[in-house]
């Protein structure tokens, strides 16, 4: 399915990103494998962030904003256990082991996000996150530059648009804030990006 979105839907700017969210504003959260990217997004997602994707950002050419997908959020190894901890009444499919990537299960999102695939989110932020063992919740302003070109390294058509590619991530990045972000506890992670949106509002 990614691939057949990544490959195909040319009509967006697509990232190997999660997005979520709140007040109107999405968090655009790039990350490499390992990150923790997805399971912090399920956290947030069960405290009151409106999942878009937990895999594939997908930016509109036409208006610059971003489409939900409302697919599972995909969870790995530790994770499992993590968010099962977290969110005592997550739906979890039946786990499968001794793939690529180790043990691997998905998530069911909210009937009431599914319910609003129609509503588009304006980009807030763009938020590199790492999960660091033991580290507090932190974020730390990131240049709007090196974000553009970290970005566009996460992008999967990013030289298939050329042109329009390059201006329509420009605008993105122009209008969120940027930051690395380091958390080690989902609660503190929350607390952090809800800050963030009690900032910002539609």
């Amino acid at each position: 399915m990614n691939w057949c979105i990544s490959t195909q839907a040319h009509q967006y700017l697509c990232l190997h990103a999660a997005a979520i969210e709140k007040n109107g504003f999405a968090a655009i959260m790039p990350a490499p494998p390992g990150s923790g990217k997805s399971t912090l997004c399920a956290g947030l997602v069960s405290r009151g962030w409106r999942l878009l994707s937990d895999e594939l950002t997908l930016i509109s050419l036409t208006d610059g904003l971003i489409v939900p997908l409302g697919r599972p959020i995909s969870l790995k190894n530790e994770s499992l256990d993590v968010i099962r901890q977290f969110v005592p009444g997550a739906v979890l499919n039946r786990v499968t082991h001794d793939t690529s990537k180790g043990s691997v299960s998905h998530m069911k999102v909210p009937v009431s996000h599914v319910n609003r695939l129609n509503d588009q989110a304006r980009a807030g932020w763009v938020i590199f996150p790492k999960y660091v063992p033991g580290a507090g919740a932190e974020l730390t302003a990131r240049s709007k530059a090196n974000s553009m070109l970290e970005l566009g390294r996460n992008a999967f058509n990013y030289t298939v648009l050329g042109l329009a590619g390059f201006e329509m991530l420009a605008d993105v990045v122009s209008a969120s804030d940027c930051y690395d972000f380091t958390y080690s506890r989902l609660d503190d992670a929350v607390s952090v990006f809800d800050k963030l949106a009690e900032g910002r509002r539609a």
